[in-house]
């Protein structure tokens, strides 16, 4: 649908979803540093400074109440991907041959960005590969969460402090994605206006 002569780029639904996801996953991460800091995997702690909740029974509060949000907002964003054929449409075909050339392009600056409406070969696999990698924070975190009610998603993760590295890890490459997403938008701003304003 055009809006004052221009197209459409990004409808209404997934503009709410993304922003709802977006505001998740932040709460997540800063709370989930403050829960990390009360029982550390390696050798380091977060500062204070940049988690969320206070103390570890606030951050799990915190951590809960996003966790409950991005699970049913996640689900709703690949539902609607799915039944819209959005999902078929902006992220395949892919391939290995079209990826590397897109790498070349972006390492010399000359990823193309001209039309908004479709995804560069990069882009897929990143957005593909943060679709999975919210699905694998989400189940190995249950498994921190419920280990005893989750034996067999356990056992598939290595146990039980295995998965707590599962989780850690899956972390890091959503705040990877973050911060190289952020610098992506203010390379290209028109990004931004056309994920607030849908076109």
């Amino acid at each position: 649908m055009d809006h004052a002569g221009t197209a459409t780029i990004h409808p209404g639904w997934l503009r709410i979803t993304h922003w709802i996801n977006a505001v998740a996953v932040v709460i997540m991460v800063l709370s989930g540093w403050r829960i990390y800091n009360a029982s550390p995997i390696f050798a380091f702690s977060f500062p204070a400074g940049i988690t969320l909740g206070g103390w570890l029974g606030g951050a799990i509060q915190w951590h809960f109440a996003a966790m409950w949000l991005l699970a049913v907002n996640g689900l709703v964003y690949l539902a609607l991907n799915l039944l819209t054929g959005r999902l078929r449409s902006k992220f395949f075909p892919l391939s290995i041959s079209g990826l590397l050339q897109d790498i070349k392009a972006a390492l010399r600056g000359h990823l193309a960005h001209d039309d908004l409406r479709h995804y560069n070969t990069v882009q897929k696999t990143a957005y593909l590969l943060v679709m999975v990698d919210v699905i694998v924070l989400v189940l190995s975190g249950l498994v921190v969460w419920k280990s005893v009610q989750f034996p067999l998603l356990r056992e598939l993760m290595g146990g039980y402090d295995s998965a707590r590295v599962v989780h850690f890890l899956a972390m890091a490459f959503i705040v990877l994605f973050f911060i190289v997403h952020v610098g992506m938008v203010a390379l290209v701003p028109r990004t931004l206006v056309a994920m607030l304003r849908g076109h």
